[in-house]
């Protein structure tokens, strides 16, 4: 007997049924479905939380403090 046939496992699904009664099941089952959805819902919120993307010229000028610098930017090249 190699595989597993049908009655395999209803005869292993009454066995547990029977360790573990069919209100524990239940609640196991209604325990796990409810951290799924936490678990999507945080995932979307995570994602929804996240700011758009910025430009370096707005990222540093967070990095400092709000202030602005205005700068000239000179090439130089070489002769």
């Amino acid at each position: 007997m190699g595989t597993w046939s049908i009655w395999h496992w209803i005869v292993v699904l009454v066995i547990v049924m029977l360790v573990f009664g069919t209100k524990k099941l239940r609640n196991i089952g209604t325990d796990l479905g409810s951290a799924v959805r936490g678990f999507k819902e945080g995932v979307k919120e995570s994602s929804a939380d996240k700011p758009a993307e910025s430009s370096p010229a707005q990222q540093s000028a967070k990095e400092l403090g709000g202030r602005t610098i205005d700068a000239e930017v000179k090439d130089k090249q070489k002769a």
